[in-house]
């Protein structure tokens, strides 16, 4: 198996809703769109993130724009006005994650 790091194949956005964060991972071609299908799963974006992703993660798919919608919930402890993180908004988020190696 071969890896390849996400930001290879992708890019990504991420914001807030109280304490959810929500990632759209845009594949750059429809190759790369298919390896975010079998390879970007939702456990593997949760288990990316460790303790910052509390609650569930749920993948949502847009074939007609090659992307990915990432919905993590209780990801942003307590949310922007409640949190002492120094991301409160979960901006950050999709940069931390187009740094995970898919192994293809």
């Amino acid at each position: 198996m071969n890896k390849v790091k996400l930001l290879n194949i992708a890019s990504a956005r991420s914001g807030d809703k109280n304490d959810i964060c929500n990632i759209g991972v845009m594949a750059n071609s429809a190759e790369d769109y298919g390896i975010l299908l079998e390879h970007l799963t939702a456990d593997k974006v949760k288990a990316h993130f460790g303790d910052l992703i509390k609650g569930e993660v749920i993948r949502y798919e847009w074939a007609s724009i090659e992307a990915l919608n990432f919905v993590c919930h209780q990801a942003l402890d307590g949310g922007g006005s409640r949190s002492m993180r120094m991301d409160t908004l979960g901006k950050n988020f999709s940069s931390h994650l187009l740094r995970l190696e898919l192994e293809v």
